[in-house]
């Protein structure tokens, strides 16, 4: 399989080496013959890194003509437009057939080719807003490691463009050859989860003064009690319709959402820091029982408290 993936000036070399680094293994423990993994740049010019590396030995646009998989592994942090010679690339790489994966920011790209159209994708979690405010007809998941529609492919942030290539590696030559790479390179051949689990969600700076304010820091306290929409509402001193309607205009959720957000977040911080049993946090985070607060962390987080645990212990 031909591999053509994208170098531009101003790139982080891990993002160029992630994809080097899974399709190099796959020639160099004889899983495939036929696989090559070649760097282009738009001009067939060297480029320079953002840590300030030349990386000079790169091919023209010409070799993506009879690529099977073109890479845009990554992408400028402020979304500049794509040129419309790159556009161009992926457009007709798709349309004769070629796969195209946009690793991280590359799915930017990716999305102004428009080969994603009415379709959902995935990138680096604090770039979605951004992306989702330009002008072009894609969807952004803000959970998943990687999407993959067969034809196009997009990963989430940085490390996840491991996982993204090496489920290439699973989709094209099974799950025993990926798990021989994931081995070489010492990862999982299948990561848990989705991103969500990495997502640090800054609270909406809410109104602190006021009998609204006042109710956001008592339930922040006291997680572990009964915080139905009544019970707030009552403790704010407001009808149930007018502190549902106050509250979602200050933090841009339902009471509701807003206090599962701060339940989940709070126990993400004591399966990181405690040694504390699932049921205790459970309990201490008011979510009545270990079976309901397993349910609604594994729909937030795509993974289990016990293996988000394993993950983010801090010793």
């Amino acid at each position: 399989m031909k591999i053509s993936i994208h170098a531009f000036d101003g790139m982080t070399m891990f993002h160029l080496a992630a994809p080097l680094l899974v399709f190099g293994e796959v020639s160099r423990l004889g899983l495939a013959e036929d696989w090559e993994a070649r760097v282009f740049s738009e001009a067939g010019q060297p480029v320079r890194s953002a840590e300030g590396y030349v990386i000079g030995d790169v091919y023209g646009p010409e070799i993506v003509r009879d690529a099977d998989l073109v890479v845009l592994p990554s992408w400028l942090s402020h979304l500049p437009e794509p040129s419309e010679n790159l556009l161009r690339l992926v457009r007709d790489s798709h349309e004769r057939g070629a796969a195209i994966a946009g690793l991280c920011l590359g799915a930017y790209p990716v999305a102004c080719s428009g080969v994603l159209d009415g379709r959902t994708a995935v990138t680096h979690w604090e770039a979605i807003k951004d992306m989702a405010a330009k002008p072009h007809a894609v969807d952004f998941d803000s959970s998943a490691l990687y999407i993959d529609h067969g034809d196009v492919l997009t990963s989430a942030g940085t490390a996840s463009s491991l996982d993204a290539c090496l489920h290439i590696v699973r989709t094209h030559l099974g799950a025993a050859a990926a798990a021989a790479v994931a081995r070489r390179i010492v990862i999982a051949p299948h990561r848990e989860g989705g991103q969500a689990q990495y997502i640090a969600r800054p609270l909406p700076d809410p109104e602190l003064d006021g009998p609204l304010g006042r109710t956001i820091q008592w339930a922040q306290a006291n997680l572990d009690q009964d915080l139905e929409v009544e019970a707030m509402a009552a403790h704010a001193t407001m009808s149930k319709r007018n502190f549902t309607r106050r509250f979602k205009e200050v933090t841009g959720l339902s009471p509701a959402r807003w206090v599962l957000g701060q339940r989940l977040d709070d126990a993400r911080q004591l399966l990181e820091t405690t040694s504390w049993s699932v049921s205790r946090i459970a309990e201490s985070c008011g979510f009545g029982s270990a079976v309901t607060f397993r349910q609604n962390f594994i729909a937030a987080y795509a993974t289990t408290p016990t293996s988000y645990r394993a993950r983010f212990t801090r010793g």
